[in-house]
């Protein structure tokens, strides 16, 4: 057992780190904040980060297309998934990697998720449509996608 009084090492660091990853895959930013709230020394921390990141342990694109494909199964759009990764810490250029893809895919999901939802029927009362549509955006679909959508 430690003494209390002693500082932590970048042992130390590095098993809590590994202990995170070993439970899901973290972004470094997530994991960074997570172990700076562990009042880890910052700079030992980010030492830590780059020696995982260089065994392939800590990997952002790893991350990203875990977190992707996760989110697309529960039926959120590139709007909502791109502010997610954004907060997580994760180049845009590695977002847009994932998220930049063939429009038609994302507009398939938005039918799938529309359907799952409300069903096969569509929607000819205003206050529906506008219902349906902010159902869609808080998922994170396109506006000018949802309203060809609705509107077809």
């Amino acid at each position: 057992m430690k003494d209390a009084a002693q500082a932590p090492t970048a042992q130390d660091v590095e098993q809590t780190a590994v202990r995170l990853l070993a439970t899901r895959e973290h972004s470094r930013g997530e994991l960074r904040s997570k172990l700076c709230a562990r009042a880890f020394d910052p700079d030992l921390v980010d030492q830590v980060l780059e020696r995982l990141a260089t065994s392939g342990l800590l990997s952002d694109a790893r991350f990203t297309e875990q977190y992707v494909l996760s989110c697309r199964k529960r039926g959120l759009g590139p709007i909502r998934i791109r502010a997610e990764l954004r907060q997580r810490g994760i180049d845009a250029q590695l977002v847009a990697c994932w998220l930049d893809e063939d429009p038609g895919e994302w507009l398939a999901l938005l039918r799938e998720v529309h359907h799952k939802k409300f069903g096969p029927t569509s929607a000819d009362d205003p206050r529906e449509i506008a219902r349906r549509a902010r159902f869609l955006q808080y998922r994170g679909f396109d506006s000018e996608q949802i309203r060809r959508f609705l509107m077809s």
